[in-house]
């Protein structure tokens, strides 16, 4: 999945501005707002800290609920060909890509500060805050060190798939993300078709679940998480569609059956 070059202003963000060093010597702005700040806290408090012992998969459902009803916003990182790549948070908008990364980082952490440092785990390889260290794509999740997750697509069901991809690439033979190289890289998937009862009973509260696309140079065209409440499974996204625009509960299969396929992650 792409993670698009961000048209945000500096401006709107700057109640809140730190500088912090990323590995070796190299500086990077970290920018996040008060009103986020705050809930980085609340979050921790409420949501993690009093998680000891408890499945990893459970403190994703219970910090991803903090973020129900939480606008749609696309492009929100900065960062790209000629501007510096600055580690961004905020909570007061999100697209189905940064809400992953703020969940997953929020489940590792203690206060804001080590929340800042897993942040930048998850979203860059190495950690190193950097437009081409950026994790651009789905599959960057379980390829690229410190892994966030583990592919767990080929559990999940028997029917799964195997597509041989050469991520980056646009039809013309050019880069959707300049200067960041083709990746040659198997995706495993399960078509839509093949997501049954069975299936549904193998995925885990907490699994990262990516929108498989036959497009060559993507994995997935969207990204959301596995969680149970009422009875019924459902794919918690940042909705972008005219109806929601929010982060909001869609029903698991309803929504899922109909697309190409699923790609399923796991973190432990």
């Amino acid at each position: 999945m792409i993670m698009k070059v961000n048209a945000w202003t500096v401006l709107l963000m700057s109640a809140y501005l730190t500088a912090c060093a990323a590995s070796g010597t190299e500086k990077y702005q970290t920018i996040m707002d008060n009103t986020t700040a705050e809930k980085v806290d609340q979050i921790i408090r409420s949501d993690v800290i009093p998680s000891s012992g408890e499945k990893h998969g459970e403190v994703i459902s219970r910090v991803s609920s903090a973020f129900l009803g939480t606008p749609y916003q696309a492009d929100t990182l900065i960062g790209g060909p000629g501007t510096p790549e600055a580690l961004v948070v905020n909570f007061n908008g999100v697209d189905c890509f940064t809400l992953a990364d703020y969940i997953e980082a929020l489940t590792r952490s203690h206060d804001e500060k080590s929340f800042l440092h897993h942040l930048a785990e998850v979203r860059y390889t190495r950690g190193n805050v950097g437009y081409l260290s950026r994790r651009h794509f789905f599959s960057d999740w379980f390829t690229t060190a410190p892994r966030n997750v583990r592919d767990v697509t080929p559990d999940i069901s028997p029917d799964y798939a195997v597509a041989d991809k050469q991520l980056n690439r646009k039809p013309d033979g050019g880069e959707y993300i300049p200067g960041l190289g083709i990746h040659p890289r198997k995706i495993n998937y399960i078509p839509g078709k093949a997501i049954s009862q069975q299936v549904l009973g193998r995925l885990k509260t907490g699994d990262y679940v990516g929108v498989y696309t036959s497009l060559e140079g993507l994995d997935v065209s969207h990204v959301g998480i596995v969680v149970r409440h009422n009875g019924q499974v459902w794919f918690r996204n940042a909705s972008s569609l005219a109806a929601n625009r929010k982060v909001v509960d869609s029903p698991f299969l309803e929504y899922l059956r109909p697309k190409p396929g699923i790609v399923v992650l796991r973190a432990e």
